[in-house]
Order: structure tokens, then sequence, then C-alpha cells
């Protein structure tokens, strides 16, 4: 059987329901509907997302999840069928924040609606850090200073698109890009704008498909002693971007 039949199975029987109960509900025969239950056929996409919401889960949840190892009342939900799970604690209730390691992130894009892979990440907790589901991502570059290698930044997780803030920072779990934190700018059609700190970078545009989660900045933990910036390196970047502005003015002139 397959974890959509094992877990439509479940559903029904935690809801006292009848296989007759259900087809007639979906407007389809019970010898139809026992097929999905016992794993000999799947539904059409049509029927997938009528059975979905009947049962008020997500189908990522339907398709993906073992609802027997992973209750329900332990995941997130977020919109557009999307799940963040599972939400660990440890033996005080406190809430477990996962490491992403840099040697990972890329794998995190692959792993990060998978619960086994989730499962297996380091783990701490930051008892000033409640009232959400908070996870860690590795800075790199100078994009966004000061923040630099060996650096995590700790991130709450953000729901809606509509709760971003202009000018606060972000990391977003984007199809093309990655991992990146920058700071939103605005929200234009079907994409949002964010720049990062070093105007030496230009802003861009992340098309809302491509995204896949989105992290409020909630704090940062460094893993180096800080160090001022060596004085020519700046000076160097000075030069880049003052010869960048300047390019531009021309440029505006012609």
């Amino acid at each position: 059987m397959s974890i959509f039949s094992e877990n439509i199975r479940l559903l029904r029987d935690r809801q006292n329901l009848t296989q007759q109960k259900i087809a007639d509900d979906l407007k389809i025969t019970r010898g139809r509907y026992v097929k999905y239950e016992d794993g000999s056929s799947e539904p059409p996409l049509d029927l997938l997302l009528k059975i979905a919401k009947y049962f008020n889960v997500s189908i990522d949840i339907l398709l993906s999840v073992d609802i027997r190892k992973y209750p329900l009342e332990q995941m997130v939900k977020i919109s557009e069928n999307k799940i963040l799970v599972p939400v660990a604690v440890d033996s005080k209730g406190e809430n477990k924040i996962e490491i992403i390691p840099t040697k990972a992130s890329m794998g995190y894009l692959n792993g990060y609606q998978d619960p086994d892979y989730i499962e297996g990440l380091q783990t701490l907790s930051l008892p000033f850090l409640r009232n959400g589901k908070f996870r860690a991502f590795p800075a790199g570059g100078d994009s966004m200073p000061p923040y630099k290698d060996g650096t995590y930044i700790v991130g709450k997780y953000v729901e809606n698109i509509a709760d971003l803030k202009t000018d606060r920072t972000y990391i977003f779990v984007t199809a093309n890009d990655g991992i990146v934190y920058k700071r939103f700018q605005f929200h234009e059609g079907n994409s949002i704008c964010v720049k990062s700190d070093n105007n030496f970078y230009e802003p861009f545009k992340i098309p809302l498909p491509e995204i896949f989660e989105i992290w409020e900045f909630a704090c940062s933990i460094s893993t180096q002693e800080y160090e001022p910036e060596n004085v020519e390196v700046r000076d160097v970047k000075e030069m880049f971007l003052s010869l960048k502005e300047e390019i531009s003015l021309l440029r505006g002139k012609k």
C-alpha cells in the first residue's frame, strides 16, 4: 500500500466514516474509492484535490507524509498545499532549531519537505525564541555585511508573502538562486524585489513561483571572532563602487 492509501484509510477510521459515505460525498462509486484505499489505483488530479479538501489535509501530507509517524498536530501547515514538517521539540518542550550546515545547504533544496532529512539535522534551542518555527541557515560572501562565512542566520518561518515588511531581512529558499539572505524591498506583480546591504550588488527580483520558503531574521550566531575589515580591501571596494556609480551617471546622460 502507498502512503496515500494508508493515510486516507487512517483518516477515514479516525472520523468514523464508512467507505460508502465518503464515496457518496465525493460522487464516485464505493468500488472506485476502495481501490484508492487498497492502493490498486490512484485518483486523477481533480479527485485528489477533492479528497484533500474533504479530509482538510494538504496534498503534500496525503502523498508524502506517514501521518501514523508524524501526527497532523505536530505539523505546520502553510498555504498552497505546502507543508513544513515536523515541528521538533526537546524533552523540556523547547522548540528545536534545525541547523543547515554549509556543505548541506544545496541538499536542503531537495530535502526541506522530507521529515527524515529534517530529523537528521543537528539542532539547538534558544529560550528567547518562542512562538514560531525557527531554522538556522549559513551566511556567506560579502553581500550582507557584517555577516560573513562562519555566521548562521536564524530565521522565523513566514507563512504568507503579505507578511513581508519593507527593509527587513529574510532568508529566501528558491529554485534558481538556492538559499539567499537579502533585504526585502517591495512586491510587484508575480515577483518580489530584494537587495543586498552591500551596494556593490544590484537589487534583483525573485519570481514568486520560484520561492519555496521564506524565513524572517530572528538572530545571528557567529562561529568566528569579529575582525575589523582590512582597510586596503575596503578602499578597493569603495573604488569599484564609485566607478560603478560614475558609469551609471554617464549612461544616463546618453
